[in-house]
């Protein structure tokens, strides 16, 4: 019996291509806006693309905060991708200072540009692993994922970084802090590799 997993629908992001990558890897995962579904859920994945503002306003709108803020304090297992990741830091400086759900301690901060690093930070980039983490289990060091962003996450405590990739300066492309596990890069854009960190996710449900 596959594992009950929740891709959350806030209107934001490309939920199906999501969805369709745990198909590939023969896992059932539900897009929903039930609140009730996202309590009973084994495992919750939260993709997005766009603004962290608007992001934090929509999960407000559905009321879908303490729902997810429960489910993480209950140790669910957590994918983040993208802004699945920023909006778990305190703030934000998109388009001014925005509250995040402070579940890990830092903010998300802008990407300077200069003439060899155009913003957004688009395409396929490398990462370092910095620790042993579940997640990236058959990953290697120095494997390509698919980026699109224009903010990078800086966490206060650096013992959350579980790779760092390099754009004008290394930032922190994924993090792991017990439950959960979130990347600025798209799994399921990223071919085997990011198929790969999809069913090490499953396997930790």
């Amino acid at each position: 019996m596959n594992p009950k997993i929740v891709i959350i629908d806030y209107g934001m992001g490309n939920l199906r291509n999501v969805q369709k990558g745990f198909e590939r890897i023969g896992t059932e995962a539900k897009i929903t806006r039930n609140k009730k579904e996202i309590r009973e859920a084994s495992a919750i994945v939260l993709p997005g693309v766009g603004a962290f503002k608007d992001c934090m306003e929509n999960l407000e709108k559905y009321g879908f905060i303490d729902p997810l803020l429960r489910a993480i304090e209950k140790g669910k297992p957590y994918l983040g991708i993208c802004l699945g990741l920023q909006i778990l830091f305190s703030e934000s400086e998109e388009f001014g200072s925005h509250k995040g759900l402070d579940v890990i301690k830092g903010k998300v901060v802008k990407f300077m540009p200069d003439p060899e690093h155009k913003v957004p930070h688009m395409g396929w980039n490398t990462i370092e692993i910095q620790k042993d983490c579940p997640y990236l289990e058959g990953i290697g060091n120095g494997r390509f994922f698919y980026f699109v962003h224009s903010y990078y996450v800086v966490p206060e405590e650096k013992r959350w970084v579980s790779t760092l990739t390099e754009y004008g300066a290394p930032f922190a492309s994924s993090l792991w802090k017990e439950n959960l596990f979130a990347t600025q890069f798209h799994p399921e854009k990223s071919q085997d590799d990011g198929l790969k960190i999809l069913e090490n996710f499953v396997k930790r449900i």
